[in-house]
């Protein structure tokens, strides 16, 4: 079994405090590792520091616009931001986008959702990079940048949306991902249909099949499904 060896790396940069900490908080429940700044010269700063993986930008910073921030960091680099904002003109968003976030989420917002667009968005700065963890469990192997599955020695041909599915369970190796994490990582909206998920599953577990008599795909009723962690 092979995972990426350390968590990463999201630089928080929101001026709210009490939203802030509980960023942080819900960052490191879901298992990054949160980097917290409340203005654009001490996010700009840790940034430079840290080399975060992803960036969670407020636009709304004290000291600088938010739309200067994206513009500088988006000159050092390819790290993916996802902005973070109250603000509702389609003109910004349009704005931030071209600037070269990677994602806008708007507050207020769905705690599901929005790990789901960061782990969306670590997974294309990823593959922006050229290089990818390979997961591996079990018989299985998963090129999370080549976008290949082996089960064995054979190649498995997934559909896009299963290819997806199996992806966030990946990034989540041994733990279970709820149904609207899941809906909201694959369909975009964690209020899409759950038969959707249901069928997608069922096709996905009949092609990764058993792994040592044992399904590698489970669920867990009533909450959600596991990509199991499976010594080879």
């Amino acid at each position: 079994m092979s995972a990426p060896a350390d968590p990463a790396t999201i630089l928080v940069v929101e001026d709210d405090a009490s939203l802030n900490a509980a960023l942080a908080a819900t960052l490191r429940a879901a298992g990054f590792r949160p980097v917290t700044a409340r203005t654009a010269a001490e996010g700009l700063r840790w940034f430079a520091h840290y080399a975060p993986d992803l960036v969670l930008l407020d636009l709304g910073l004290p000291d600088r616009d938010g739309l200067s921030v994206i513009s500088e960091i988006r000159a050092r680099g390819q790290t993916p931001i996802v902005v973070l904002s109250a603000r509702e003109a389609e003109a910004m968003k349009v704005e931030a986008l071209d600037r070269g976030a990677d994602d806008y989420v708007q507050k207020p917002f769905g705690v599901e959702e929005l790990l789901a667009r960061l782990r969306a968005g670590l997974r294309h700065g990823v593959q922006a990079r050229g290089s990818a963890p390979v997961v591996r469990t079990g018989d299985l192997t998963i090129d999370l940048g080549l976008r290949q599955v082996v089960k064995g020695q054979a190649a498995l041909k997934l559909s896009p949306k299963e290819y997806d599915l199996l992806a966030e369970l990946a990034l989540n190796l041994g733990r279970t991902v709820s149904h609207k994490e899941l809906l909201a990582a694959v369909w975009g909206s964690e209020r899409a249909e759950i038969q959707y998920l249901r069928v997608y599953v069922g096709q996905l577990r009949q092609k990764l099949g058993t792994f040592a008599g044992a399904p590698l795909l489970t669920s867990d009723p009533g909450v959600g499904y596991r990509l199991a962690a499976v010594a080879a």
